[in-house]
């Protein structure tokens, strides 16, 4: 399995439309848009998962600087999450 990041996407796309989009590409396993919390709306970036290392590097060739609705999107290899800090919320800024 290979997850792969892909950011700058036009905000009218949703997961279904990026499934479709890399299913030219190979077998996915899942395809996320990342939406705002507060708002609900797109962020411009989400995760394509494909089943298949190969077939998930091709689409990397493939759609990497592609024109969708008059943006270039931006696909690469995913990064691992990093740990963020737990912020602390009412508090003042500072820890009791």
């Amino acid at each position: 399995m290979i997850k792969l990041y892909v950011g700058n996407l036009p905000y009218t796309i949703n997961d279904e439309g990026l499934k479709s989009l890399f299913a030219e590409a190979g077998t996915i396993s899942e395809a996320v848009i990342i939406n705002d919390r507060d708002s609900g709306r797109s962020k411009g970036f989400g995760f394509v998962t494909f089943e298949n290392d190969e077939e998930g590097k091709k689409a990397i060739e493939a759609f990497n600087e592609k024109d969708l609705e008059g943006r270039k999107i931006v696909v690469n290899e995913a990064r691992p999450r990093e740990e963020r800090p737990q912020r602390d919320f009412g508090h003042g800024g500072y820890n009791r």
